[in-house]
């Protein structure tokens, strides 16, 4: 049995999802399991290096994950051929230029989303990718998730039929700051910062669409600033100029509807935090992140409108837990995985960068939607295809 060390450069790592998803539960939990066994009994073992901009924030992050090395120097990172990937989850607005700088150096790419700012700034990192020859990700976590996998079961086993429509809803409380501290970082409430709920989960829900139901032919969305400021980290009161929930409807092909709500400024009734229905003319099915339901159109109960009295129906009951059949890791660490065998076996990973441009043009199309008051096509992002 022999072992593949392969260096990756950790860049943006102290933020919140870069701490706990990216190296604390996928990257570190790969090295404690020994690495990645391979089919060969090669084991892929990652020999990772934290990148920041503030060193104490690192030496911190250095003494929680075990791992030593540590730098503030991105350009010594690059220069180093011990390193054969860049990792990227640094705010939005400074993703582009360091990709660019990384595929410059030689290195193979697995980043964050959104992966740029524009699908103009998205596709060009895919082409730049490209032309050098080097392999390129994003990163599309929600498809790992145990309540999506069942879901996409119940999809390819014709269980619904033909499918109807899809509506998603997700969000939650995010506190202001003032009483009680956010569960969010206050960047992500301000425009010029990159922060939004349109750029952060629109490229979420393309993804989830695509891969499921099918291709978006077209949207329409609202967007909305229902919080008017917060208080940031340091206790400081600041304006809210990003949009902090979107309501979107879209057409997919094969005459499928699909509805998503998005918003850090609702308050939870629901089984999960994101939660998605699937109507088809044989059954339904309810999807959250772990788990997932479903009702069958021979257990449909015959709903009758009668506001007047209390319903007879208990609509909770009606409903089939999908059973477990498997073990599921967790998603980043699943994803982590392939595009480390991606990089050392050339095995598929098909989730590359231009499919993280087409998170961002969805993003973009649904803002200028909101901007026009209409409904938007979502054309081609290469000519031709």
């Amino acid at each position: 049995m022999s072992e593949r060390k392969v260096g990756i450069i950790m860049n943006g790592v102290t933020g919140r999802m870069g701490t706990n998803q990216h190296l604390l539960r996928s990257i570190c939990e790969i090295m404690k399991q020994g690495g990645i066994l391979c089919s060969d009994g090669l084991r892929i073992m990652p020999d990772p290096i934290l990148i920041g901009r503030n060193r104490a924030k690192l030496e911190e992050l250095s003494k929680l994950s075990g791992i030593e090395n540590v730098s503030t120097d991105l350009d010594s990172a690059l220069s180093d051929k011990r390193y054969a990937i860049y990792f990227d989850a640094q705010t939005t607005d400074r993703r582009a230029p360091a990709v660019k700088k990384a595929l410059a150096a030689g290195k193979h790419v697995y980043c964050e989303k959104p992966i740029a700012v524009s699908s103009k700034e998205a596709l060009e990192l895919y082409q730049l990718a490209v032309k050098a020859d080097l392999k390129n990700g994003v990163v599309q976590d929600k498809l790992w998730l145990p309540g999506i996998l069942k879901l996409s079961r119940l999809i390819r086993s014709g269980y619904f039929g033909k499918i109807l429509s899809v509506r998603g809803e997700f969000g939650y409380w995010v506190f202001e700051g003032d009483l009680i501290k956010a569960q969010r970082p206050s960047w992500n409430y301000r425009q010029e910062d990159g922060g939004g709920i349109i750029s952060d989960m629109f490229a979420h829900w393309q993804y989830v669409i695509e891969n499921l139901f099918g291709k978006i032919n077209a949207l329409s969305c609202i967007g909305a600033t229902h919080i008017a400021k917060r208080w940031d980290e340091n206790g400081k009161e600041y304006k809210c100029t990003a949009d902090d929930a979107a309501y979107a409807c879209f057409e997919l092909e094969d005459d499928v509807i699909a509805q998503f709500n998005s918003s850090w400024a609702v308050r939870v009734r629901r089984d999960d935090l994101f939660v998605m229905q699937v109507d088809g003319e044989k059954g339904s099915a309810v999807a959250g992140l772990r788990k997932c339901w479903i009702q069958p159109q021979s257990a449909t109960p015959k709903a009758v409108w009668n506001p007047d009295i209390d319903n007879p129906i208990d609509f909770y009951k009606g409903w089939t837990e999908v059973p477990d059949t498997q073990s599921y890791d967790n998603a980043f660490k699943v994803q982590w995985e392939l595009f480390l065998k991606h990089v050392v076996l050339d095995e598929p990973f098909r989730w590359n960068f231009l499919e993280g441009a087409k998170g961002v043009q969805i993003s973009e199309k649904a803002i200028e939607s909101w901007n026009a008051r209409r409904w938007i096509e979502i054309p081609s992002l290469l000519k031709g295809k």
